[in-house]
């Protein structure tokens, strides 16, 4: 894909963050506000099905709650998430109205995407609600996310949208032009990369993990985001938030931002599901010849293969796999739990049974449940 592909695009997910929506911690900008919900209504009309992904809780409610900085306390981000949610929502709502257009507000954690049958009703309700032109707005449920279901930022949370629903485009609104090739905050020589693939193993160099004052994420969280949006062959739009009327230049091709092309191999949805598994619960090293065999073949991953694991996973939970130098090769639901599995290791799949009482699965991940690693 190139720019002037995109006003072929049919359906784009945009994601707003924290400062751009709050003006840096002063409570919600109205007026910037109204000015996206403008331009998505002028994509809509041009038919463009659009998604958006909104932070903006959380800071809008420390201004509400008259605090002077963000809290630590887990429970005062929480309550934060929960007053400013009806400020921000509430600024949706009345702006789609003007325009006799109606949103949809969608809370999510990482649990609600790694459970398969609520990844597929969230998926459903998203699809039907595009379908009657409404307009979804999805923010992470703040108000009950903890360290270890949450997805740590809105642009992981936009990319995993941009799979569920298979956008055609992620665009990332942010109050920096674009990637640049050093940190343009500290270097003001660093100059703006207008074009690049997903593949390139420098632009994640090239990204600041320097994120503001209120939000999580930095440059690099955003090209970690579009390398997740290439996984359904979603191209990445990086740009400035502030730019007048940026969505529409964005769709009309003008030479704005950083466009991330996706030309890497899209993943099936099944694949693209497991991949999105942010979380897992445990973690098994694997021979050179188990390595292999996963990345060379369609073949399940071997019993004989595992040479050691860690964690207190179930049957059915999500496991990452590494080879002996510790790099990620694969990742997937295991076929037993934890207890079991380590009294399995070293033996063929033909002692499982004499091992255990019963005969079980022959493999400890069937390949149907496993997607190898980028």
């Amino acid at each position: 894909m190139n720019r002037k592909d995109l006003n072929k695009t049919q359906r784009w997910v945009v994601k707003i963050g924290s400062a751009l929506l709050t003006d840096d911690g002063l409570g919600l900008n109205i007026d910037a506000l109204s000015h996206w919900v403008a331009q998505i209504v002028d994509l809509k009309k041009q038919g463009v099905e659009v998604v958006l992904v909104s932070s903006g809780s959380i800071a809008e409610g420390i201004k509400r709650l008259g605090w002077q900085g963000r809290p630590s306390a887990l429970n005062e981000l929480q309550a934060a998430a929960a007053v400013g949610q009806m400020g921000l929502i509430q600024a949706y709502e009345s702006e789609f109205s003007k325009f006799d257009v109606h949103s949809a507000q969608i809370l999510m954690t990482h649990d609600d995407l790694s459970n398969r049958k609520r990844y597929l009703n969230i998926k459903s309700t998203l699809e039907t609600l595009l379908e009657y032109g409404v307009v979804p707005i999805i923010n992470e449920n703040d108000t009950v996310v903890t360290d270890e279901i949450c997805f740590g930022d809105n642009d992981t949370l936009g990319a995993l949208t941009t799979n569920l629903i298979t956008a055609d485009v992620l665009v990332i609104l942010t109050d920096q032009d674009g990637l640049y090739d050093d940190n343009p905050r500290s270097n003001p020589n660093a100059k703006l990369i207008s074009d690049a693939r997903v593949s390139r193993k420098d632009i994640e160099a090239m990204a600041s993990s320097e994120g503001g004052l209120l939000g999580k994420g930095g440059m690099y969280t955003k090209v970690m985001a579009a390398k997740r949006a290439a996984r359904s062959g979603a191209a990445t739009l990086i740009a400035s938030g502030r730019e007048d009327n940026v969505l529409l230049k964005l769709f009309n091709g003008e030479p704005i931002g950083t466009l991330l092309i996706p030309d890497l191999e899209p993943l099936t949805a099944r694949e693209q599901w497991l991949a999105g598994h942010l979380q897992a619960k445990g973690t098994l090293v694997l021979d050179d010849k188990a390595v292999e065999v996963l990345r060379d073949s369609t073949s399940d991953l071997p019993a004989e293969g595992v040479t050691s694991l860690r964690g207190a996973f179930q049957r059915g939970e999500m496991v990452v796999c590494y080879d002996a130098k510790g790099h990620e090769v694969a990742r997937g639901l295991i076929n037993y739990p934890a207890n079991e599995l380590t009294k399995l290791l070293g033996h063929s799949s033909q002692q499982f049974e004499s091992i255990l009482g019963y005969q079980g699965d022959t493999s400890f991940i069937h390949r149907d449940n496993l997607v190898l690693s980028e």
